[in-house]
């Protein structure tokens, strides 16, 4: 219990520094914007390309994913459903399906899965997944939302190699395949930039609580709860069901339970921020849900270890 709680109290005060810079008039809106761009193009590709460089890829064949991958089609499917009842916009639609599907797996995952599941390594096919395919699928699904004009096919499918994030997480992922060494010239510097990554996301995740609406007022509630509920319970569930069918054991089926219960990551927020699209529901959903998380967690592992 120590590593999920350990994980949520470094969350919480990052995000109460960012909400103090603000309140100071340290940093404003436009250094809000900065912070997550910053995050977006530079940080967060180096912090991708040092860590899954790093990876046993072969763990993203493993009964596990299947699991996961059950838990986020049962949650993209609901969102893309009420949201085609509602003819909601494409992008918010996107946004909304990454605040019901897309896990904190680097930040929070990663000590909840050493402390609380014992092995780190097994939050790298979950990773991994969000890494190399739900990510760079929403990022073309939204630079296609994005674009004034009808891009042609060659475009939407070139689209994720022109992505940092995309590329950076390719360019890893090649590197842990074919064995080869970075040198310590070219992987030093990327690790310290990678460095900024997760801060500066909670950073400007802290302003926006400060400078926004309270959590809760900007968005309708009937929308938030949707995205919490199917990101906290309706996931987890999936994913455990789907996992004792495939004959996971149980400390697999553990696993697969906590790491689909994690909250909404940050970088849905620095995303939707970027698009401009449904900034608000990322924003509160990730509040929300980091908080209910606390006590989800506790209980499966409660019933399940």
């Amino acid at each position: 219990m120590t590593g999920v709680l350990a994980g949520f109290a470094t969350i919480a005060v990052i995000i109460g520094l960012g909400m103090l810079l603000a309140h100071t008039g340290v940093i404003d809106e436009a250094g809000q914007r900065t912070l997550s761009a910053v995050a977006f193009f530079l940080a967060s590709p180096a912090l991708l390309f040092t860590v899954l460089q790093d990876n046993d890829v072969e763990r993203i064949f493993s009964g596990t994913l299947v699991a996961v991958v059950a838990g986020v089609v049962a949650t993209v499917s609901v969102t893309a459903t009420v949201a085609r009842l509602r003819r909601e916009e494409l992008g918010r639609t996107v946004i909304a399906s990454m605040c019901s599907s897309y896990c904190n797996a680097g930040n929070l995952g990663l000590p909840i899965a050493a402390y609380v599941l014992g092995d780190a390594a097994l939050i790298a096919p979950v990773l991994l997944l969000q890494m190399l395919v739900l990510q760079p699928l929403a990022l073309t699904v939204l630079d296609v939302a994005a674009s004034p004009t009808r891009p042609s096919w060659s475009r939407v499918v070139t689209r994720p190699l022109r992505n940092p994030i995309t590329v950076a997480s390719i360019a890893g992922v090649a590197v842990a395949l074919s064995g080869v060494t970075v040198p310590a010239a070219v992987n030093d510097p990327l690790a310290l930039v990678g460095g900024m990554a997760v801060p500066s996301m909670l950073l400007a995740y802290g302003v926006s609580l400060r400078l926004g609406p309270l959590p809760g007022r900007g968005v309708p509630p009937g929308e938030l709860g949707l995205a919490v509920g199917l990101k906290l319970l309706v996931q987890p569930a999936a994913a455990y069901a789907v996992g004792l069918a495939v004959g996971l054991e149980d400390a697999a089926l553990l696993a697969v339970a906590v790491i689909s219960a994690l909250p909404t990551a940050q970088n849905v927020f620095v995303i939707a921020g970027r698009y401009g699209r449904a900034e608000l529901l990322a924003r509160d959903a990730i509040f929300v849900s980091t908080l209910g998380c606390v006590p989800v967690v506790l209980g499966i592992v409660a019933l399940l270890a």
